[in-house]
Formats: C-alpha cells, structure tokens, sequence
C-alpha cells in the first residue's frame, strides 16, 4: 500500500473524483473510495478529468463508511474540514498517512469530526467563504505531506538546471 492515501468518503461530483485520480496518479498516493458515491465509476466526466491514467492508480473501494474504518482502524488519519482547529501545515504526517475528506455539500460528518479532534486540519482561507473545491483541497494536502518530505521521490537530482 501506499504512504500517502487519499479518503474521499461519499464523493458527488465525478469531476472532483476524476481530478483527484490523476493527482494520486501524478504523486504515488492511493485513492480510497467510500460509497455511496453521487456517480458510476464508469462515468465519462470522471474518467475524462483523469484522463488516460486509471490504469496507473492504486484504488480502493468501500461500501460504506464503517467498512472503511474497520479495514483501516491502525492508521494513522487526518480529517480535512473547515470547521477544523489547526492549519493542515501544523500536522506532521506519518511516513504512512491517510488524509481524510468529505463529500462536496456536507464535509465529513460532525460525531466523526469531534471523535477525532486532535487529528482534524482545515486549508486556511478567508472568512465568509464555505470551502475550496474538494479536488484542490485534495491535491493541497498531498502536497504538503510531499513538501514536508522534501517530494522524495518526485524530482529526480539535475532535473532543474543550477542557478
């Protein structure tokens, strides 16, 4: 399995779930889908914004929440939200790590929130806004548990001329 997995638990717009494919397949993370799900997998929205790269994604698919829970209790989880206390660049993320997001209209439920409030970040953003856009949430938060590893594995050494 990977070190970086994304959560998405009852994804609605295919799009989201299509661009957030192609960014697991951009940077090694696995995706894990919780259903129900607003949409087909054989939706040609979500499979036009992944583009060519399902074959290249490391997926799982769950019937429900609890499955999901179950089948990953030892790990380590962050819960994405804006009600959230702390930035997502405060966590330090496990070598393996979850990163935890909610469907488009609701975000992750609040009992799941409270349960785990030590582990929940929010993206910063102005006031008076709802949220960002799931897809970039996702690729946010993926990008910076890379960062904060330097992006091992991403840029390989004189790929970038010296200044």
């Amino acid at each position: 399995m990977a070190d970086i997995n994304i959560v998405l638990i009852e994804p609605e717009i295919p799009q989201n779930t299509g661009n957030i494919a192609r960014t697991c397949a951009a940077t090694g993370a696995a995706l894990h889908l919780v259903k129900p799900m607003g949409f087909e997998i054989d939706n040609a929205k979500l499979k036009r914004a992944g583009l060519d790269y399902w074959h290249q994604l490391d997926i799982t698919y769950y019937e429900n929440s609890d499955e999901f829970f179950e089948k990953n209790k030892d790990e380590q989880m962050f819960f994405f939200s804006t009600k959230a206390p702390v930035s997502h660049v405060t966590a330090v993320y496990p070598k393996k790590v979850f990163l935890v997001f909610g469907k488009e209209t609701k975000g992750l439920p609040e009992e799941l929130l409270k349960a785990n409030i030590e582990k929940c970040v929010r993206i910063p953003m102005r006031n008076g806004l709802r949220s960002l856009n799931l897809s970039n949430s996702a690729a946010i938060a993926v990008y910076e548990v890379l960062r904060q590893r330097d992006f091992d594995g991403l840029l390989e050494e004189g790929m970038f001329p010296e200044r």
